[in-house]
């Protein structure tokens, strides 16, 4: 009898690995969760979507920013960059690249997978 479950059991638990998986790319955070409180998201990858409003390149670092609505987060690439006003989203982990008495840049370094 629990033979003739095992199979069912383990489509379950690929169904729901898919699933999961699936909801990261879906799923998105909003910009002013992540400003609002970077200390729960620092090191974590999360996913935003927005309009790309700046782009910046020069010879070992190029960025741009996007904007959600709620505010608008750097992104940090090895990728081309975006032409402004491109939607788009973006996955990638936050870090603050700097921090000076009570300013602080937040940043999202892009997965290159992504």
């Amino acid at each position: 009898m629990i033979i003739k479950k095992i199979p069912l059991l383990v489509l379950m638990m690929i169904c729901l690995l898919l699933f999961q998986s699936g909801c990261d790319q879906r799923f998105t955070t909003s910009i002013s969760k992540i400003l609002e409180n970077p200390r729960n998201y620092e090191g974590k990858t999360v996913t935003v979507s927005g309009e790309v409003t700046r782009v910046f390149s020069l010879i070992i670092i190029k960025y741009f920013v996007i904007q959600d609505g709620t505010g608008e987060i750097t992104i940090v690439t090895e990728k081309a960059l975006p032409k402004i006003g491109t939607k788009m989203k973006v996955k990638g982990t936050v870090k603050e690249a700097f921090s000076i008495g009570d300013q602080q840049l937040i940043v999202l370094f892009e997965k290159n997978g992504t």
